[in-house]
């Protein structure tokens, strides 16, 4: 089968298109899926440049996302059959026979969903580790409830376009930043009640205007640096602050979140499949099952930018590491 592989750590041109063996079933819950999409997400590029998790299993195929029609199913497999349109987050981390940067790739049945119909494969592709995500951090970390306030960085990208959904349909209030009118026009069509240009406001003072001087509830960071600092001040008093990048820790800086009693929470979602968690793991599967339901009801979308034939994976590295991408970006693998 064709696959794009990595042999060795480095900048986008060492994603090499080769013929590779096709995979076989592990164990008798695994699913074969011939995949027509994967998902390209920041940790893709992550992993090429410094390493996967699993070095010592190189060559390695990246792509924790993939969409596609299950073609082969293990003796005890019971909620799928060959034929169903699935997608999913698994694999792609590093660790041998996985990744979904191929035209075919063996996935424990535990960890797939029956994809959207309302989706083609392309946007099913590019949704299960951000809806996982914006998931986990508003409502698993951050405990987001109806009639609350959320502020959500970064609205118009991956996560974020799909997080100020899921605040909305929690039934909370979003304000968002955003880096343009575009953009902000973008996020108003996705449910944003309050975009905040923030290369020309000052983000936090905008949030708490907004809040009437109270701050939101929850705040969560896709940016990281120090944009985690300065979003705690727009936080209320015992409010949550959740972010998905790993923070310089200042204790200096977070004086005001703890005179704020902020509870501050990391999201992580890939600690289930890191540390072999099923219950964690089995949820994720949930939130997928529940998420499509949404989308074929209209309550959800993918904003998938740009779609990108599989040969041409390094140019999908280097439009996520422009920075400058808006929602997510989609390989087509069949």
């Amino acid at each position: 089968m064709k696959a794009v592989v990595m042999t060795t750590p480095g900048k986008p041109e060492v994603l090499q298109l080769q013929d590779i063996p096709e995979p076989k079933l592990q164990t008798d819950r695994d699913i074969v899926v011939r995949l027509h999409a994967a998902g390209v997400n920041p940790i893709d590029t992550k992993l090429r440049n410094r390493g996967t998790f699993y070095p010592d299993d190189m060559p390695a195929i990246l792509g924790c996302d993939g969409a596609g029609v299950v073609e082969a199913v293990g003796s005890a497999v019971s909620r799928f059959q060959v034929g169903d349109e699935v997608y999913f987050c698994a694999g792609g981390l590093g660790k041998s026979g996985t990744g979904n940067y191929a035209e075919l790739t063996v996935v424990d049945e535990r960890w797939v969903a029956r994809k959207p119909k309302s989706l083609s494969f392309t946007e099913a592709a590019a949704a299960p580790l951000v809806l996982i995500t914006a998931w986990e951090a508003l409502y698993d970390r951050g405990r987001l409830a109806a009639g609350q306030t959320a502020l959500i960085h970064g609205g118009a990208g991956g996560v974020g376009h799909v997080a100020i959904q899921l605040a909305k349909i929690k039934g909370a209030d979003v304000c968002t930043t955003v880096s343009s009118q575009e953009k902000a026009r973008l996020v108003r069509q996705l449910g944003a009640d309050e975009p905040i240009l923030y290369k020309q406001t000052d983000f936090a003072q905008a949030a708490l205007d907004w809040t009437e001087g109270k701050g939101v509830d929850v705040a969560f960071d896709t940016v990281g640096g120090q944009t985690f600092y300065d979003t705690v001040p727009a936080v209320k008093v015992y409010g949550d602050l959740v972010t998905i990048l790993e923070p310089d820790y200042n204790i200096g800086k977070l004086k005001t979140a703890r005179s704020r009693n902020l509870r501050i929470s990391l999201e992580l979602m890939l600690t289930p499949t890191l540390q072999g968690l099923v219950a964690a793991q089995e949820h994720q599967t949930e939130i997928l099952e529940q998420c499509a339901q949404w989308i074929d009801e209209g309550k959800l979308n993918i904003h998938l930018s740009q779609t990108i034939p599989l040969p041409d994976a390094v140019s999908a590295h280097q439009a996520i590491e422009s920075g400058s991408t808006t929602g997510k970006i989609a390989l087509q693998t069949a």
